[in-house]
């Protein structure tokens, strides 16, 4: 008996020494990653100590007072300074109106103003929120929020938002100089969420072609679906052809870029992917069919199209699904995520890059630091008026598109077909006549004062078709002092001035009278790359392109 525990205890032996040696090497391990997360923690805390050792000092012993807060944000900027140009810290007072932009809504009471000889004059209002269902209209004068009177004071049009904007369902009274009797209200308001659109506008170019339009300012949590419900009621009025316009557009979320592609692209066609030292690649593909598969596609650019813009442009030239017309694109291919900080700021950090189908970065160089990355774009906004967009390429790897058109990263996107900019009225003197106050203030007090003549046009189209924007013209310089009539007549003398200033102030009439639907019908028949887009939608060119 003594001899049978003796023998199984020497045939366990070995196992058990595996075991425990195992055991070792698993607890070694363990401790040696603890002793390392220990040794980066205590180098975190140790580098953190040291600068707010040196804040610490520089409060107690420096010659003058300080604010320590812009000592650490200006720390925290030094930092970054090393890093590309699209990581950014966000300070917490910034943080929330950015949020709102990209969100797609905000709380308020649903109106927009001016600020017109210190008195607060409603501009617009939006369709059922608070502030129509309380019944302010188009032209009432604020005179206080709650009991503090806001006419007749040098008030800042970001304090007055201040005191429009709450939380969820809050009220506010509201006092207004009616328009309609010159009688004083006090109206109550609720507060409710207002959406911040990202479709400026869409509408038909060309029903006889059957072309519609679009202009998106930015890739919202809202795109999609405002894209979704606009291609729709374009498809009902016989949409065959779209011309997107992506012009001045910064970008925002990815996920509305690759699902507006999606319906170009049709299921399972490689949109994008992205990858980084910390993140391995991610792929994104249309998920579904497409609504818009197979009809014509023109996408315009600008050099501030960026980000999700370029990814919706770059998709739809390597898979040689539309064209792109216009200038070529910012070039920002970098991917960044935003962490919270526990001071109610944060950071948004590049963690990768993202790549066309083809393969192409578009990222433009910035090794040179931010302030160059910043001037390459200014100098390409003059370069882009001449008659080409030649330029050095950062990468000249050739990558190629679906039917093997040859495509390049590294510089932004550069478009199918280059129109330069019209510079015919490019002049300061002209541009300082059209954004001063006194042009802004003349077109809204024009548009008050003959609301009932202008109420005979019944639609945008029939007011961009029929209204004389000379007049206008005419009755704004009878406005001038001899002095500035003397400066308006001679920028009027140029022949492209003169027609540029007069359409600008019929598109100001017509957003008053029909919103952003009203400036786009009046501008876009002038516009020249929308015109060269018309062109090769209406000519073989547009096939050519796709194939060549």
């Amino acid at each position: 008996m003594d001899e049978r525990k003796s023998s199984g205890l020497n045939t366990w032996t070995p196992l058990l020494f595996s075991l425990l040696l195992i055991i070792g090497m698993v607890l070694g391990f363990n401790l040696r990653d603890s002793l390392r997360n220990k040794r980066d923690i205590q180098a975190i805390i140790d580098r953190n100590d040291r600068l707010e050792q040196i804040i610490d000092l520089i409060n107690e012993k420096y010659v003058d007072s300080v604010n320590s807060n812009l000592l650490f944000d200006d720390a925290i900027a030094g930092i970054l300074s090393h890093l590309d140009p699209h990581t950014v810290y966000i300070s917490a007072n910034d943080l929330q109106s950015i949020s709102e932009d990209m969100e797609g809504s905000f709380v308020g009471i649903g109106v927009e103003f001016s600020i017109v000889r210190d008195t607060i004059q409603v501009t617009s209002v939006i369709d059922g929120g608070p502030a129509q269902r309380a019944g302010i209209n188009l032209g009432d004068k604020l005179i206080k929020v709650d009991d503090s009177i806001v006419a007749g004071r040098k008030i800042s049009s970001a304090t007055i938002i201040k005191m429009l904007r709450g939380k969820m369902h809050s009220k506010v009274f509201v006092t207004i100089l009616s328009i309609e009797n010159a009688a004083e209200k006090k109206l109550l308001i609720q507060r409710d969420a207002i959406p911040l659109y990202s479709l400026d506008v869409s509408l038909m170019l060309d029903e006889a072609s059957h072309i519609g339009y679009m202009k998106l300012n930015r890739f919202s949590a809202t795109t999609y679906d405002e894209f979704k419900t606009a291609l729709t009621a374009l498809k009902k009025k016989g949409m065959q052809s779209l011309v997107l316009d992506l012009r001045g557009n910064p970008g925002g979320y990815l996920d509305a870029a690759t699902k507006i592609a999606g319906e170009f692209l049709g299921s399972d066609k490689l949109i994008v992917y992205t990858e980084g030292k910390h993140s391995p690649r991610t792929e994104y593909k249309a998920e579904n069919k497409g609504e818009f598969e197979k009809g014509k596609l023109v996408i315009l650019i600008d050099e501030s199209s960026a980000s999700a813009s370029e990814i919706l442009s770059g998709a739809t030239q390597d898979w040689d699904r539309g064209i792109l017309v216009g200038q070529r694109s910012y070039g920002k291919g970098l991917v960044q995520d935003q962490f919270d900080l526990a001071n109610g700021a944060a950071l948004r950090l590049t963690v990768a890059r993202y790549y066309t189908p083809s393969g192409r970065c578009i990222q433009r160089p910035y090794a040179k630091g931010k302030e160059n990355y910043v001037e390459e774009i200014s100098s390409r906004f003059h370069g882009s008026r001449n008659d080409n967009d030649s330029f050095a390429k950062a990468d000249t790897t050739k990558y190629f598109t679906q039917n093997k058109r040859v495509v390049y990263g590294g510089g932004g996107i550069s478009p199918d077909v280059y129109v330069p900019r019209d510079t015919a009225f490019f002049s300061v003197p002209l541009f300082n006549l059209i954004f001063n106050d006194t042009t802004r203030l003349f077109v809204w007090e024009y548009f008050l004062a003959n609301k009932k003549s202008l109420a005979q046009y019944q639609s945008a189209t029939d007011f961009a078709k029929h209204f004389d924007g000379a007049q206008l013209s005419q009755m704004y310089a009878a406005t001038l002092s001899p002095k500035w009539r003397e400066q308006y007549r001679t920028i009027m003398k140029k022949p492209a001035s003169k027609e540029y200033f007069e359409l600008q102030l019929k598109a100001r009439l017509a957003r008053f009278m029909f919103h952003d639907e009203g400036f786009y019908s009046v501008i876009n028949p002038y516009d020249k790359v929308i015109k060269r887009a018309l062109y090769l939608l209406n000519h073989d060119q547009y096939s050519k392109i796709i194939s060549r």
